[in-house]
């Protein structure tokens, strides 16, 4: 994570208007720049606040609940002001989920599925390339259901349909009345491949028309004629607008085959913030990737036998 200030006022506007993901993610921040500033180890911390030194990382790196008390009680190892340290245990009293619709299903799902789905719900900006298939907020049901899982991934009939169904579930963040902007690079190849059959397709593809007419949603396509890139190997999506501009607070989520990865660091943010922009302007516009989308719908439904 990237130590940076935060006054107090900005904390608390934080506090208000950010979610809970959030609010730990940027209270973590700023103990960190406490600590750095107080020239205290981790340890040293720890044992002068009375908590562990896993404790004291822990928060640090927005990992699991927080408790308000030590927050305070680190606040005035510190050295912090009373009204930072106010506006501190405000962010830890106000940092558990409550509201967002899937926390009543989170004991069921891993915790990278809660962590994807507390960014994707706080998120004000998101910016996905994809590779294999269509994302998950632009999939039919019919489309979702035919993708093919891996033998290792299969799942059990009734755990299948939940999970198609929190997938739908999902992509009602786009239909609110202030949806977070949605930019996505598809490579060609996802048009092409066919999944469920030319009808599933052709609908799949019309509902990709659909969703790109909205002005939140932005649709390109990498066609096969813009040749290779190295930054468009791989699958990713950026989280972005957590309390603001600041790209230092996005998050990068990668997918592969054994698990997956959420990246925080700067090098990293920066290396995929122009890997996406990049891709951006190579891809297809707004106009000619509707075009093309509209022309593999056509195709897949005159390959019909």
């Amino acid at each position: 994570m990237t130590t940076r200030p935060t006054t107090p006022a900005a904390t608390n506007e934080l506090a208000e208007e950010a979610g809970p993901t959030t609010r730990r993610r940027q209270l973590g921040l700023r103990l960190l720049a406490l600590r750095e500033v107080a020239a205290l180890s981790a340890e040293e911390a720890g044992e002068r606040a009375g908590v562990s030194k896993a404790t004291v990382s822990r928060y640090e790196r927005a990992k699991g609940n927080v408790r308000w008390n030590q927050v305070d009680q680190l606040c005035r190892v510190y050295g912090a002001t009373d009204d930072e340290r106010d506006a501190l245990v405000d962010l830890a009293k106000n940092s558990r989920a409550t509201e967002a619709w899937w926390v009543p299903f989170a004991g069921k799902l891993p915790g990278p599925m809660r962590m994807l789905l507390a960014l994707e719900n706080e998120a004000t900006r998101i910016s996905h390339h994809t590779v294999g298939v269509v994302p998950g907020l632009l999939q039919t049901l019919e489309y979702a259901q035919a993708i093919q899982s891996t033998p290792e991934n299969t799942l059990p009939p009734e755990e299948l349909q939940d999970y198609l169904a929190m997938r739908m579930q999902r992509q009602r963040i786009l239909d609110r009345p202030t949806p977070p902007s949605y930019h996505v690079i598809l490579d060609e190849a996802v048009l092409r491949r066919q999944v469920g059959g030319p009808e599933v397709m052709s609908a799949q593809l019309d509902h990709l028309l659909a969703r790109g007419q909205e002005p939140n949603v932005t649709i390109q396509v990498l066609p096969f004629s813009a040749g290779a890139y190295s930054a468009a190997l791989n699958s990713f999506i950026v989280f972005g607008g957590f309390g603001g501009p600041d790209p230092s607070l996005d998050v990068v989520f990668l997918e592969h085959q054994v698990g997956s990865l959420f990246l925080e660091e700067t090098p990293a943010l920066e290396e995929y913030a122009a890997g996406f922009s990049f891709l951006r302007q190579v891809a297809l516009d707004k106009d000619s990737s509707a075009e093309l989308i509209a022309e593999a719908g056509k195709t897949h439904l005159r390959n019909r036998k």
